[in-house]
């Protein structure tokens, strides 16, 4: 099972490389590892997908709580949470399959990011389930290049506040 852990970082040289070090040394899967700084210039954010069942995920909770670079750790778990996933994809899109492949970027709600005589690059962001469909509808047309962030998240704002 998948699950989702956010780790704030002091943001310096190294920490990656420890958290990364962690999870290696302990033999824990890692689907995806996204890093970016906060509103503090001070911190970065560590948005983490861990697969494995709830054992794994308390020992990754608990490793990562030990390292001195990591100041806070948040598991998603049970919490209502947007998450995203980012990706750039080249299309083969020739003239003569270039309205059906238009088609297919609009229902997705792509952006065209650039455009060649045979291919279309696009930006596709959302929960990772449309991007993985994306990509399988794109398959007959052929796929020259992906590139993807891994998932981002945050746990949603109650009405409220």
């Amino acid at each position: 099972m998948k699950h989702i852990i956010s780790a704030l970082v002091e943001n310096k040289p190294g920490v990656l490389a420890h958290v990364a070090g962690m999870f290696a040394a302990r033999a824990f899967n890692i689907d995806s590892l996204v890093v970016g700084r906060t509103e503090d210039p001070d911190l970065s954010r560590m948005t983490i997908v861990v697969i494995g069942d709830d054992r794994v995920l308390e020992q990754v909770r608990k490793q990562l709580a030990k390292i001195i670079s990591v100041v806070k750790v948040l598991d998603f778990v049970g919490k209502p949470v947007i998450a995203r996933d980012l990706m750039l994809i080249s299309i083969s899109a020739p003239p003569e399959k270039r309205p059906e492949v238009l088609t297919l970027i609009e229902m997705f709600n792509g952006k065209i990011v650039d455009v060649g005589q045979k291919f279309v690059m696009v930006e596709v962001s959302g929960p990772e389930e449309k991007i993985e469909a994306f990509i399988d509808m794109c398959r007959p047309y052929g796929i020259k290049n992906v590139a993807r962030t891994g998932t981002i998240a945050m746990v949603r704002h109650s009405k409220e506040a």
